[in-house]
Order: structure tokens, then sequence, then C-alpha cells
């Protein structure tokens, strides 16, 4: 999927851009392998950890009904008891997955993947009638699947218009393509590097489904998505509830936890919907979809040799009331800001700090007469408090010294409040989250904590210095979450550095869940150097 991640972007051009198509489904197989990882080889624990793994990290609207395919084809699968699948089991597998994939959708579109998993279902259902092996019963799934998917411009006009197919539904034939290579050693299908629809067939699309009205959803400004914990017997009334206030709706799971996605105008009635029911949502994730379009056709222009507005000049960004301005110290870090709705990234952090002018540049930019800034580090405040002096714009400094802090910060900000209303709760959010953060040591010095040689581990909190040191990474880091967890905590956030292992998130979380099994646990790809852990917890 990663690998095909590009071509499958290029062909997502309905409504809108939801993200990017393959980058969603792809960081959703992250979080599955991510879950496989820890889980037993045996049939029902590695059907659990794909169906869990999908739930928790779905992304985009694509990435939530992937996961419902998912869950539909473990779900049966995990009833095997010999390990081995026949050709009867896979097809009922598909036909449950394609009724989940309609189940979580409120307003089923065909000519999507929908379309594509259930007539894939039915050509497997068609091949077992005849008789057929698991390897052609695969055979025939995919045969109708691609015949399907060929079919869909014929379904929604905008596909045809720019001359493409649906992207979620040649996403979902890769995983036909990969079991066929698992059963039949059959190569998997190279990459497609064409160029995808022109600059002007999407514009031309664009324009013309603006005018006709045939697109609504297009002028829906915002992607929410979150997990849920919420009631089973209030899940169909919830989803009711945002038919009324959005589009693109899905919403998967059971069993009390749901991941939710939705594109509205409102994010305040969107968040509130679940509230009103008894839901408690949590790792709300708000992208702006107006931001992505230009970035879509800045980046398709680019890739054609047109000149283009830099995405960082004022007409290119979408017009907001306040702005947010955050310094991040890693790629995902700043992919996730921008998730949250942060309009400027500018990269810094513990030994790059960004100048008054950078900061002052990147605040001149912002489509908004406000702007709040998210310095994250304690060296950058006092150069972001002289922005406001330096410009026109009101500007206001939310006082962040990590980056935990300013992710909690990021979930109460409102694009259409004052940027003075956004500072204070802003500021109260982010002073709600105790943080820390592990290191290693340059040279041997003496600390409160006791005396650091060169190459130990320490762990540092904000407030307190260094409160453990140790040899190996693992133990300073549960020593510090030793000192910053305490029973009013429910929330520990884990930012993952560029040095991070897998193996090593695995035993802190572990030794978390052990010794505070109250406490939940988000972990979020920082890519920030030298610190591979950032904690905070509220």
């Amino acid at each position: 999927m990663k690998a095909h991640a590009p071509g499958i972007n290029r062909l997502n051009v309905y409504p809108v851009p939801d993200g990017d198509t393959g980058t969603n489904m792809a960081r959703t197989l992250d979080a599955v392998v991510a879950e496989l990882d820890g889980a037993d080889h045996a049939m029902a624990p590695t059907c659990q950890a794909i169906s869990h793994g999908s739930l928790m990290g779905a992304r985009g609207n694509s990435g939530v009904i992937l996961s419902q395919i998912l869950r539909g084809l473990a779900g049966t699968i995990s009833e095997v008891k010999d390990g081995s699948v026949t050709a009867s089991q896979m097809a009922e597998a598909l036909k449950k997955a394609s009724a989940a994939a309609y189940e979580a959708v409120l307003k089923p579109i065909e000519g999507t993947i929908l379309t594509v998993v259930r007539e894939a279902a039915d050509g497997a259902a068609a091949a077992v009638a005849g008789g057929a092996t698991l390897s052609a019963t695969l055979q025939a799934a995919r045969v109708a699947g691609r015949d399907a998917l060929s079919r869909t411009p014929d379904m929604l006009p905008v596909l045809k218009d720019a001359g493409v197919v649906d992207a979620g539904g040649a996403g979902f034939l890769l995983l036909l393509d990969s079991a066929i290579h698992v059963v039949d050693g059959e190569p998997m299908p190279e990459p497609d590097e064409s160029a995808g629809p022109s600059v002007e067939q999407l514009e031309a699309v664009a324009k013309r489904h603006h005018e006709d009205g045939t697109v609504d959803v297009s002028e829906l400004r915002y992607e929410v998505m979150f997990l849920l914990d919420l009631d089973d017997v209030h899940a169909s009334e919830f989803k009711q509830a945002w038919g009324s206030i959005g589009d693109s709706i899905v919403v998967v799971g059971g069993d009390g936890l749901y991941n939710c996605h939705i594109h509205t105008n409102d994010i305040g009635a969107a968040i509130e919907a679940p509230l009103l029911l008894g839901g408690r949502p949590k790792q709300i994730r708000v992208t702006d979809l107006f931001e992505e379009v230009s970035e879509e056709h800045a980046a398709r222009e680019a890739e054609l040799g047109a000149p283009i507005t830099s995405r960082t000049t004022t007409s290119s960004l979408p017009p907001v009331t306040c702005a947010v301005v955050a310094v991040a110290s890693g790629d995902g870090l700043a992919e996730l800001f921008g998730q949250l709705g942060v309009h400027g990234v500018i990269s810094g952090g513990q030994t790059l700090n960004p100048s008054t002018a950078e900061l002052l540049a990147a605040v001149e930019r912002m489509n908004a007469r406000q702007v709040v800034i998210l310095p994250n580090n304690k060296n950058i405040i006092p150069v972001a408090k002289q922005i406001d002096a330096l410009t026109t714009k009101d500007v206001r400094v939310v006082p962040t010294c990590s980056m935990p802090e300013a992710l909690a910060a990021l979930v109460s900000y409102d694009p259409e409040a004052s940027a003075e209303s956004n500072a204070r709760e802003m500021t109260s959010a982010a002073e709600s989250m105790a943080t820390g953060e592990i290191t290693q040591a340059v040279r041997d010095t003496n600390s409160d904590a006791g005396q650091v040689t060169e190459g130990d581990w320490i762990g540092i909190v904000r407030g307190d210095g260094i409160v453990s040191i140790a040899g190996t990474l693992v133990s300073s880091a549960t020593q510090l979450l030793d000192h910053l967890i305490d029973d009013s905590r429910e929330l520990l956030t884990i930012v993952t550095g560029e040095d991070a292992t897998t193996a090593n998130t695995d035993q802190i979380s572990a030794w978390v869940s052990e010794n505070h099994p109250d406490v939940a646990i988000e972990v979020h790809a920082g890519g920030q150097p030298l610190y591979p852990y950032l904690f905070g917890v509220e």
C-alpha cells in the first residue's frame, strides 16, 4: 500500500481530497502492523489484532471504510479452527466485509470502494458455487472487482470528468492482489507512475460540480475524526444526528467503542452530538479540507512544471478568524499539527531555535488577522513574544514548552474564535498536562537525582529537572513515568522520536498498563531528533 499510495492519491478527486486515499489507507495499515507485532501468531489472536488495530488506527474516510472491511474479514476468518481458510470461508468473509462496509456509511454511494468490494464478494460467491478452489475463488473476486472498478466512472460523473477510477476501490484491489500473492506466489503489481488527471481537468470538475450542485459535500470545510466511547444503543441515533450537520459520515466499531468520520462546517456540533448521548470523544483530529485542495492543486501544477503560488503565501491559505503557527521538531509532529488545524509549521526545537524573522514571516503568511503561536520550547517563548510588536496582526503566545503540551492545547483550538479566547483556552489546556522527555547524557554531571555519566539515559520533567537516570532507555522512561503519573491522571500521550523502537515503545506501554491500568495510552510518531520519547500526562 505504501508503494502504491502516490498512484492511488492521484486518483483521489471525489468528493474533495479527503486527506489522500492511498496515504490514509497506508497509515491505517501501519496501525494494524503495529498491533500484529505484539500478537500471538495463532489465527484468533491474529484476527483480533487486525480488527482492533484497524479500528484504533483508521485514518480518513477511506481508512475507516478499509478498517470495517478488515474487521468483516477477520471476524469470519477468526472462526477457522485448523488455521486453513477454505474457498467457501473466504467467500463468506468477503461477503461479511462488504456488508460491514455498507453498514458503516450513513449514505452509501455506488461507484466507490463499496461497489468494488460488493461485486468482488459476489464474484467469489459465484466461483464457490461452481466448486472453485481457494486460488480460483480469489482470482474470480479480483476479476469481478477489477470490472467493477473500471465501471466506477459510469456511476459517478465526477470520476468520468476527471478521467479516473475510484481511489478507494483501487486500494481495496491491492488486498486481493496480496491474498493471491500469498496463495499462489503471483508477483504483486508494480505501482502506477502515471501522472493522473491534469490540473485543468480537476479545476473543470470542481467548477462544474460547484455550479450544478451535484457535489454539495465539496462545500464542507472540515474533516472531523475521533474515537468514541458510546453505548451501542445510541449508535444509530448518533449517526442520524451527524447526518443533519455534514456528509461523508462513516462510523465503525461496536461494544462501546467507535471510530467516527464526518465532513462538516460545524466542528463544535460534530463533537457535541455524541456528548448529548452520554458519549466520550477522544483522540479528536480536525483537518481543513480547503487547505488540502489548495495543496493538491499546487502539487499537480508542480508535477506539470507550471508556475505555482507557494502554499505559504496568504492567498493559498484558507481564511480563518484565528490561525495557529507552531514550531515542530520532526516530520511526524508537523503532520500531526496539520491534522489538528495548524496553518503554519516552522521547523525547530531544542537544538534549532527559529529566529524572530522566521516566526514573523510565518505569521505574516497566515490568511488571518489574528494568530496564536505555539513555541513548544522554553527557549523559543521569548522570541515568540516579540512578534506582536512587529506586525499589525493580533498575535498571542501560548507558552508551550513541549510538543505534548502543544497537542493538548490544540484540542481546544477554534479557528473561528478570537486569538484572545484561543490563547486563554489553549493555555489552560496546556497547563493541565505534565510533561517529560527522555534523552541521552552527552557529558558527566551532577543532578538532584544523582550522578549522571556520559551515555546514561536521563528523564527530564518540566519544573523538576532530571528525575531519572539509568543505563537503559526503558528503565529511565519507566522511572520518569512513575514520577509523572499519579491517581489524578487519565491519559498518557507518547510521542516517539526518530531513535524510538517498537520494542521499547511496547515495553514502556506494557509497564504503564501493568502499573497504572486506569491510564489510557496514545502513541504518536513525532520523528523528533535527540529525544526518543516525549511524554505528556493529563
